[in-house]
């Protein structure tokens, strides 16, 4: 981890520390003390990526691990998104502001250490670290469905790291060492082959389990249901992201290294992904709750990412680590919208819901924005993606997965415009007579993040010049 990239852990971890006393007395300066961190921390990661010298360079310039640096920027854009809506929101509920936003700020600080950790042993702690607040995060209403849901999130997550450590030890065991770069260096040279990949698939199955990959995704729609609002959004949007997704492509990157041995491990990786895909969009057509609908839409969306992974070749990375990007942006959007919605019409039932369009203008459009990237429709960003992933797998033969990956991206759209349709622009109900839009302070974090979704669109050869320099030719080839 450079100092560079250290600071992005260490400034929320001071925030986080600092707050309980600066905001004893008076609450609101917790949520000053946390957007401000946040807001600071995404300028300065900003800047880094997207400074005139970095962009004429062709992002040849940029120095640090191009992934690691995608990934702070994910994290500290929803988190800021989520803080930003949290400090409306959270007003009259009795949530406790000198304990979310340190909690929210620990979170940003467990991830950033997670994506910048240069071995398996630091990347597991961190992310042990990051289930210990998102437990307590999710029970930050100290409602009946917050606790229900964060118990089944630790109990059900709890033999991940069982899997976990038990590859770690084989690890250690059979190579002495945790170094991304040093097992790199084992495993060019051959030695010590059937061990590493037996503790590499240890390490996959419990990152999987974190994922919410089917058949390990029981825990997800529960949780996120379960969930304080906008912790939903924040689990939804990166935390499950990087808890699991993020070292399942890390590891995936191994595999590829090995000349035997870890062939049927990727197919395995890439038959999961594909089930998740289809299960998740068969079980979100089936949901009248709202949340749960969007749950199961994520192990769907999660479902590409692992699909592209398994493939591993660099096309199908870039494709990867891009839609990883990508569905931190739209369902965050999604979560923070079904809050609004909540919040207006007292409700999240589809059933009950209908023509919030005429009422909920902003919610209306930005959801469709966000509905229309998950399904991959261009210009938005969804689509490039997911072309780079079906792109990929047919390039590399495997043209009955491209296949089925575009089909259930049809099946995405369709059920997307069924919900917009029972929600948005169906008959009108007697919650859309007494609804009221939001206001402008819970609608700015979903129009922020539909503008990066239309932006990250219509710039795609930017990103894609960012994604081939940094990620493909330093880490994959």
């Amino acid at each position: 981890m450079t100092i560079s990239l250290l600071q992005y852990m260490l400034i929320p971890l001071f925030s986080a520390l600092l707050i309980p006393f600066v905001a004893r007395r008076r609450g609101k300066l917790a949520e000053i003390f946390a957007n401000v961190t946040l807001l600071a921390g995404l300028i300065n990661i900003g800047w880094t990526l997207l400074s005139p010298a970095v962009l004429a360079s062709g992002f040849s310039a940029v120095a640090e691990d191009g992934f690691s640096l995608l990934m702070v920027l994910t994290v500290y854009l929803v988190g800021l998104c989520v803080s930003f809506f949290s400090a409306s929101y959270g007003h009259g509920r009795g949530v406790n502001t000198t304990y979310f936003y340190p909690l929210l700020l620990v979170s940003v600080a467990a991830m950033c250490g997670v994506v910048t950790s240069t071995d398996f042993f630091t990347l597991y702690i961190f992310v042990e670290v990051l289930a210990v607040a998102s437990f307590a995060l999710i029970t930050s209403d100290d409602s009946r469905e917050g606790v229900e849901g964060a118990i089944k999130y630790y109990l059900l997550t709890f033999p991940a790291s069982a899997a976990i450590m038990l590859g770690l030890a084989v690890m250690l065991l059979s190579a002495g060492t945790f170094s991304f770069d040093s097992i790199r260096i084992i495993v060019y040279s051959g030695a010590s082959a059937p061990a590493l990949v037996f503790s590499l698939s240890l390490l996959l199955l419990g990152f999987l389990v974190k994922s919410g990959v089917v058949p390990f995704h029981v825990w997800t729609p529960d949780a996120y249901q379960g969930s304080y609002a906008p912790v939903s959004a924040f689990l939804a949007g990166i935390v499950t992201k990087i808890s699991g997704v993020y070292a399942v492509v890390r590891i995936a990157m191994f595999l590829r290294l090995f000349e035997t041995g870890a062939f049927r491990l990727s197919e395995v990786l890439m038959f999961l992904g594909m089930v998740s895909i289809a299960v998740g969009a068969i079980a979100a057509m089936r949901q009248d709750d709202l949340k749960r609908m969007l749950a199961f839409s994520s192990v769907s969306q999660i479902g590409y990412i692992v699909l592209a992974a398994g493939l591993a070749t660099p096309l199908a990375f870039i494709g990867a680590v891009f839609h990883l990007f990508n569905h931190a942006t739209f369902k965050t959007v999604l979560f923070l919208n079904s809050a609004s919605l909540e919040k207006a019409a007292g409700t999240r039932d589809m059933t009950k819901l209908g023509g919030m369009e005429h009422p909920m203008p902003w919610t209306s459009w930005t959801s469709v924005i966000a509905m229309l990237s998950t399904a991959g429709i261009p210009p938005l960003s969804g689509f490039w993606s997911k072309l780079i992933i079906i792109i990929a797998l047919w390039d590399a033969g495997a043209v009955t997965y491209a296949v089925l990956a575009l089909l259930f991206s049809a099946l995405t759209l369709a059920y997307f415009v069924i919900m917009q349709r029972r929600i948005f622009f169906g008959k009108k109900s007697p919650a859309a007579e007494t609804a009221s839009e939001v206001s402008p302070a819970l609608l700015a974090p979903a129009v922020l993040m539909s503008a990066v979704i239309v932006a990250a669109g219509l710039l795609f050869p930017y990103f894609f010049s960012y994604l081939a320099e940094t990620i493909a030719s330093r880490m994959v080839l």
